[in-house]
């Protein structure tokens, strides 16, 4: 079984010949480094993996390129509960931050992740944490959406531009600190991909 570590430790196993993702929920900011495992349980449907794993089986229901969804675990321990979920890995894929370290991006790439991230939006779904480690390309370079914890349907259009402003703001600030191949012209053409659909 390998692992990757960040805030919380995601780790990857295979089963059957498939593989799959285990991640465990973990809070951050401050309230984390009391209740790092823990959250105050109010109904199995206001739980944080039941939200997860229901809002990917309906963006899996749409044909959205995002995780499937395996399985959830919530414990209950008093008035707290922990939590698992299982999704099925994304073959061959590596996070923009990670490609942007060494690879530089053409411009059609670039459109198409604009294209997928419209995609989501047309369908309402608010990504609370798009940002640079969340977006993913395959072997094939299809962009695929990640970490929909804390997301939601959101209705409206107020929010969307937003959200890209989020995108934006994370692009410049891993170019800031650790000089990634990325440049205002890339994130124009992301912008036509985004407003072509």
């Amino acid at each position: 079984m390998a692992k990757a570590t960040g805030r919380g430790t995601t780790y990857f196993f295979e089963h059957q010949s498939k593989q799959f993702v285990l991640r465990h929920y973990l809070r951050g900011g401050l309230i984390g480094k009391v209740l790092d495992q823990q959250y105050v349980y109010t109904g199995l449907q206001r739980t944080r993996a039941w939200q997860e794993f229901t809002l990917l089986k309906h963006m899996t229901s749409l044909g959205l390129p995002c995780p499937t969804p395996i399985a959830a675990h919530i414990k209950k321990i008093g008035i707290y509960y922990r939590a698992d979920i299982i999704l099925s890995k994304i073959p061959q894929a590596n996070d923009l931050y990670n490609l942007l370290q060494s690879t530089h991006i053409d411009s059609e790439i670039w459109r198409h992740i604009g294209q997928t991230i419209a995609k989501f939006h047309r369908q309402q779904v608010y990504h609370h944490d798009l940002n640079i480690h969340n977006i993913m390309l395959d072997a094939s370079n299809q962009a695929w959406l990640i970490d929909f914890d804390k997301c939601s349907i959101k209705h409206g259009n107020k929010w969307k531009k937003a959200n890209l402003a989020r995108l934006h703001r994370s692009f410049e600030k891993e170019k800031a600190n650790k000089g990634i191949e990325w440049s205002n012209s890339d994130w124009q053409h992301l912008l036509a991909g985004y407003h072509l659909t």
